[in-house]
């Protein structure tokens, strides 16, 4: 069997200290012995509820955090000690995509300028090869070329996500962090984003962990499932088969307080 695209063993992350003079304890357990993989291609969803660890494991995956305990590997490379080139691979390996797709991209930078930087320190393109680049991606995200040259604050919120879906996408990762993609955006947005996503990775054989509160989306966009609830897994495995017949109570009663959607 190959080595997995991304795996998560054992993984933990605290927060706060104990204050040995005063005796008061302010550790917060964000997450305990965390473990799964995602295969190349493969889409998992993470789920839980407001403060059961999901953007806590989506700092550490991604190196910008670092977890006290059990240990993560990007093919092979620990993201949060990798250093040089190991560094580099590890941030085009595996990007991100965040909640707010405004706030998320630095508001004193052109559509432009946010995906050639990708493109420059990460791929090392310049001249023609990075105009063709950054051509393909406006493309990919179905974006008009007419957009470039303006700043996050005359996007829409669709728009502005699909920008950082293409900043993602310039680095060429193996995998794509997805935080809550579509949480900040309407109804009718939602739709195409998550349409696009599931586009992308077919197309290009992209591997997404896809963080969300919605069963209902999880259901629809990913092969396998996570079900966290106060920073430990409750249960895992196949879509269907959790969402058919949970095991974990807690499973159960988010499949009762959350719509449905059809998987076809």
């Amino acid at each position: 069997m190959s080595a997995p695209l991304l795996s998560v063993n054992g993984v933990g992350k605290v927060y706060g200290r104990y204050h040995r003079l005063s005796g008061r304890d302010d550790r917060v357990r964000a997450v305990h012995n965390i473990s799964f993989r995602i295969e190349p291609g493969e889409r998992l969803g993470l789920v839980g509820e407001s403060g059961s660890g999901k953007s806590t494991i989506a700092r550490l995956v991604t190196g910008l955090e670092t977890p006290d305990g059990g240990h993560i590997r990007v093919n092979g490379r620990d993201p949060a000690t990798a250093r040089g080139e190991d560094r580099r691979k590890v941030r085009q390996s595996i990007q991100m995509v965040f909640q707010n797709p405004v706030g998320a991209l630095n508001p004193r930078r052109s559509v432009r300028q946010t995906l050639e930087a990708p493109l420059t320190v990460l791929r090392g393109l310049d001249g023609r090869d990075k105009r063709r680049s950054r051509r393909r991606l406006m493309e990919a995200v179905q974006l008009s070329r007419e957009l470039l040259d303006r700043y996050p604050h005359e996007l829409s919120g669709g728009q502005a996500q699909r920008v950082g879906i293409a900043r993602a996408l310039a680095a060429k990762p193996e995998i794509l962090v997805l935080d809550e993609p579509t949480s900040a955006l309407d109804v009718t947005v939602q739709r195409d984003i998550l349409r696009l996503l599931h586009g992308l990775s077919e197309g290009q054989g992209l591997a997404y962990l896809f963080i969300s509160h919605d069963l209902a989306l999880v259901e629809a966009m990913c092969e396998r499932v996570v079900v966290l609830r106060d920073g430990e897994v409750m249960e895992a495995g196949r879509c269907r088969t959790v969402f058919q017949n949970p095991v974990a109570a807690y499973t159960r009663q988010l499949l009762d307080s959350v719509p449905r959607i059809g998987t076809g």
